[in-house]
């Protein structure tokens, strides 16, 4: 039988260069109290046996775990995985973030928490002991909770905050929701509709507002009206249902959805009536998750640059950690409109 190829590890490595292995530590990790010999010869073994450092070996420089925690809604997340709804929303933070850590040698591990619950911080105080990440990403509504960021500052961790722009350290980063439903709301009124009724989200996410005071001013600079043409849904289907039922008993020719579940049991309501989407009624969505793209009529949806925001949130915390100087000002990343098939002139 044949042997199994024993691992090259951070000892055999010191073993063959003749250093420490708090030496190999600091070559690995680029620090620069290493004499340049000492790098030379560190670095001959490396390429001499085959190495690839692991974060057991990054970490043994004591100053960074190189792991970056991302923070994510365990209620919904959970929810749509049982339901087999899919979880976009993870998937392109995933692809977003691991991609950039792995340009940095860091890895990025999710973890759901719940915001609502009375133990937060008695939980995540244990996630931040085990895992002891250098930085956390927060996605809403986490991102806004006080208890999560005042834990995070006291423990002097860097953060980013995805969807906050609430006063406190961490950097703030958006997809400009406002613009983006303003966005929705003229392209709506640009195929001819003036009864352009809005699904708002929930008040816990900041975003909410955003995208309410978004289609409000474009209402305004259209000179519409906008009473009884908002309803306050909550991101789940139900709620996407009854506003749904709501807007069209006030007459809305166009409906703005705050997220792909409500905006398909619009689609399905419309469809439980006899109207025709888009003939009878105009719908467009945001997140554009698959469930957008594979409806009937395809969705025109609001992309949201999810992994292009949690790229970036990655490059600012590790730009803290290594001391180089961070924006402090919140950064844009603005969203996109995606035309497919459920808008059109109403009739």
């Amino acid at each position: 039988m044949a042997r199994r190829r024993q691992a090259v590890t951070i000892k055999h490595v010191a073993a063959d260069a003749g250093v420490s292995l708090q030496t190999v530590s600091r070559v690995i990790n680029k620090e620069p109290n290493v004499r340049p010999e000492m790098m030379a010869r560190v670095q001959e073994a490396i390429e001499r046996l085959g190495y690839v450092p692991s974060i057991a070996a990054q970490r043994m420089g004591g100053s960074r775990s190189y792991l970056i925690v991302a923070l994510n809604d365990r209620e919904r997340t959970i929810a749509g995985w049982r339901n087999h709804e899919g979880t976009d929303w993870v998937d392109q933070m995933l692809l977003g973030g691991m991609l950039k850590c792995a340009e940095h040698g860091y890895r990025l591990i999710v973890e759901l928490v719940d915001t609502h619950s009375d133990h937060i911080e008695r939980e995540l105080s244990a996630a931040l002991a085990a895992l002891q990440p250098d930085g956390v990403i927060l996605t809403p509504p986490h991102s806004q909770n006080p208890l999560i960021t005042g834990l995070l500052e006291r423990e002097g961790i860097s953060f980013a905050r995805i969807g906050s722009l609430a006063p406190g350290r961490g950097f703030a980063l958006t997809m400009g929701d406002t613009g983006a439903a303003e966005m929705a709301t003229d392209h709506l009124f640009a195929l001819g509709h003036r009864r352009i009724g809005l699904i708002a989200g929930p008040d816990e996410y900041e975003l909410s507002a955003w995208r309410v005071a978004g289609w409000r001013a474009a209402m305004a600079a259209h000179d519409l009206p906008t009473d009884d043409l908002m309803f306050q849904g909550d991101f789940s289907y139900e709620s996407g249902r009854q506003g749904a039922e709501a807007l069209l008993e006030a007459g809305a020719t166009a409906i703005i959805a705050s997220n792909d579940q409500m905006s398909l049991a619009t689609l399905l309501l419309a469809r439980d009536r006899g109207l025709d989407v888009p003939g009878d009624l105009s719908l467009v969505s945001f997140d554009d998750t698959p469930i957008a793209r594979f409806a009937h009529p395809p969705l025109t949806s609001v992309v949201q640059p999810i992994a292009e925001v949690t790229s970036r949130a990655v490059e600012l915390i590790i730009a803290e950690r290594a001391g180089r100087d961070a924006p402090t000002d919140p950064i844009e990343i603005a969203a996109s409109l995606a035309v497919r098939g459920s808008t059109a002139p109403p009739r």
